[in-house]
């Protein structure tokens, strides 16, 4: 008996959709979208429908009916602090990823387009461990005023799937080991799991080091003295420095292969960038291995950059004294999307 589950998972740049049937993948595939082409919309809500019709295009060319589905799993976006799991997608949190009260992400059109599917055929959708999967421990909320807490947004659903994947092929207890965990996507997350649970991390849209798209931590004089220089809305500060920061300030593209043909070609610019870009993670996995007092047990680096072999090595020469560390080039989002969904 065929028990089809569409998985959605949205990027800034790309599409990821794929069909299980139960836990065997029947097709996954990737959409990629240009800049130009994304230049189009005003922002990432408005990209839902362009992007929903690509999916079903490609249902229609896989000779999949969306009337056999029994399901959809999407990536979770920027919703209110969440535990690790899977949760039902309903009109409450398609408001709240619409309104972007925590912010604005490619992940939620996600559960926007999966939602429109779903209800169209009576299924079912849901998303799994969320950006906002909040697990820190109670003095890392804690910051240098009393007006502000920390609060974590991550590329939770690749950085889980990840450790959990190493302790199953290393007949290892996940929540036995300490892991240090860096995404290397379009954004980038490092965080750190001890006994099963993500107790720190980077908030990609706000701190630790940029990445394709985000300006990261910034110093903060300067930029409250840009926006009232400028007479910048928040929302338009918010997209200055997530979505057009990082290495699309310097060089207009969100593309790293670019960016690194730029480097091999002896653009100083890039070249010092990218160096700057593992110097950076490097300061923040360090400081990560100081939350448990260095008793790393491995490292693992993963996301879309860690198919890098520059990358990777200049981020290993820096860090590979703290512990061993496996690369997981890609990212396991469409498998445990479809494991929430099977669970």
């Amino acid at each position: 008996m065929e028990e089809l589950i569409l998985i959605i998972n949205t990027g800034n740049t790309s599409t990821k959709i794929g069909v299980f049937n139960g836990e065997m993948p029947v097709f996954v595939d990737t959409i990629r979208h240009s800049d130009e082409k994304l230049a189009e919309f005003s922002d990432i809500n408005a990209q839902k429908d362009f992007r929903e019709s690509l999916v079903l295009e490609l249902l229609k060319e896989k000779e999949i009916d969306p009337a056999s589905l029994k399901a959809v799993s999407a990536r979770g976006g920027l919703l209110k602090p969440l535990a690790s799991g899977t949760y039902i997608v309903n009109d409450e949190m398609i408001k709240d990823l619409i309104e972007a009260k925590n912010g604005l992400h490619a992940s939620h059109l996600s559960a926007q387009i999966g939602y429109s599917i779903a209800q169209k055929n009576n299924i079912p959708c849901y998303v799994v461990d969320p950006v906002s999967v909040d697990e820190l421990e109670p003095v890392a909320r804690i910051t240098g005023h009393k007006l502000f807490k920390r609060r974590i947004l991550s590329h939770a659903l690749n950085m889980k799937a990840v450790a959990k994947r190493y302790a199953k092929e290393n007949n290892e207890d996940y929540h036995a080991l300490n892991l240090l965990v860096i995404h290397l996507g379009t954004g980038i997350s490092i965080s750190i799991h001890k006994n099963g649970k993500m107790i720190d991390g980077i908030n990609s849209s706000e701190e630790g080091t940029f990445s394709l798209d985000r300006a990261g931590g910034l110093p903060v004089l300067q930029a409250v003295k840009y926006v009232l220089d400028n007479k910048l809305a928040y929302k338009e500060f918010s997209k200055l420095i997530f979505g057009n920061g990082g290495f699309f300030s310097y060089f207009q593209t969100k593309d790293f292969l670019k960016i690194q043909e730029m480097y091999k070609e002896g653009n100083q610019e890039a070249i010092d960038t990218v160096h700057a870009l593992a110097y950076q993670i490097a300061k923040d996995a360090g400081s990560f291995a100081a939350v448990v007092s260095g008793k790393v047990d491995k490292i693992l680096v993963t996301g879309g950059m860690a198919y890098s072999e520059l990358l990777v090595n200049l981020i290993r020469e820096k860090i590979e004294f703290i512990a061993p560390i496996e690369i997981y080039p890609g990212e396991d989002e469409m498998q445990a999307l479809n494991e929430g969904a099977l669970r």
